[in-house]
């Protein structure tokens, strides 16, 4: 249990930055599910949309200390995997 007035404001703050981190990531979990379901439905077009949405909001988050930059640029490239191989057997 925090004493000092420094350690309870401290502990607000850490209470909001979970909060804000928690929602950012469940937002970046949403968009990956939806880049996801538009590749399965096969929609190339569809897919290469939503990978640019995911991708601005990876970077986004990798600004902050949400997301280590290398973890966002993980991310972004198994997803344009994806979408490539989607385009090849389109082609």
């Amino acid at each position: 249990m925090a004493h000092s007035i420094s350690a309870k404001k401290r502990v607000r703050q850490n209470e909001k930055s979970r909060a804000i981190n928690r929602a950012r990531k469940s937002q970046i979990k949403t968009l990956i599910k939806r880049f996801e379901t538009a590749v399965a439905g096969g929609d190339a077009e569809a897919a290469a949309q939503q990978y640019k949405i995911v991708a601005q909001k990876l970077d986004k988050v990798a600004s902050t200390s949400t997301m280590h930059k290398k973890t966002a640029a993980r991310k972004k490239s198994r997803l344009a995997k994806k979408l490539n191989s989607l385009k090849a057997k389109k082609v």
